[in-house]
């Protein structure tokens, strides 16, 4: 499973890089506010610091505005960069636009395993189920991620990974793996709570007790 980065906050993401594992970073218009700092400026460094994929999300409503701005962030941006797009008709469109440029696309805000699908067939590289926003209305998000696993594979063509979104808690990320999800994107909280046990901070501090007693006989 690829371990993408949720935010704009390039503190997290350079602490989050540091580890080895991170495969990509997300953004939206929200975690962009969230950070204070200019769209381009950010999503530039936060490319820097990680080389694999970034999502850039497209603001316009219209195929052709999502055109325009993609093209315009391709080429302002790191080569890295990714298009995030709405789930939307004219979303489709433009992604299977981009599709045929060989641009590298996310679609987003997908609630259904019968958008996941039209995402693909549009050529989506990605596409974003949001776990956590079905959570919210009661009823259970991993059910969405069952559905698009259980989807693509009655279709072999299908070569769109599912990068699972809105993640909440640890055990979103495990559930997801078991499914086998090709993606999850999350805040950094929960990057940290998936390396934190109580029975490893335990075993450390027995550990390095007992090493002390060693020196110290040593030295005797």
């Amino acid at each position: 499973m690829e371990f993408f980065l949720d935010t704009a906050d390039v503190d997290e993401i350079r602490e989050i890089a540091s580890w080895g594992i991170l495969d990509g970073v997300t953004t939206n218009p929200s975690l962009i506010k969230k950070s204070g700092r200019d769209f381009r400026e950010v999503v530039a460094e936060i490319a820097s610091i990680c080389d694999g994929p970034i999502s850039a999300e497209v603001t316009a409503m219209d195929t052709a505005g999502m055109l325009e701005q993609a093209h315009a962030l391709k080429q302002e941006l790191p080569e890295n960069v990714i298009i995030k797009i709405p789930c939307t008709p004219e979303g489709l469109a433009a992604t299977k636009a981009l599709t045929s440029e060989g641009i590298m696309t996310n679609v987003t805000l997908v609630f259904s395993a019968a958008q996941a699908l039209m995402a693909a067939k549009a050529g989506a590289t990605y596409v974003s189920p949001f776990i956590g926003r079905i959570d919210d209305t009661g009823h259970d998000g991993m059910e969405l991620i069952a559905d698009i696993m259980t989807t693509w594979s009655q279709y072999p063509w299908i070569e769109t990974k599912v990068l699972a979104a809105s993640i909440r808690h640890p055990t979103h990320v495990l559930q997801c793996m078991q499914l086998g999800a090709h993606t999850a994107t999350m805040p950094a909280k929960v990057f940290r709570q998936l390396m934190s046990h109580p029975l490893t901070d335990r075993g450390l501090e027995g550990f390095m007790r007992d090493w002390a007693e060693v020196e110290a006989q040593g030295k005797a």
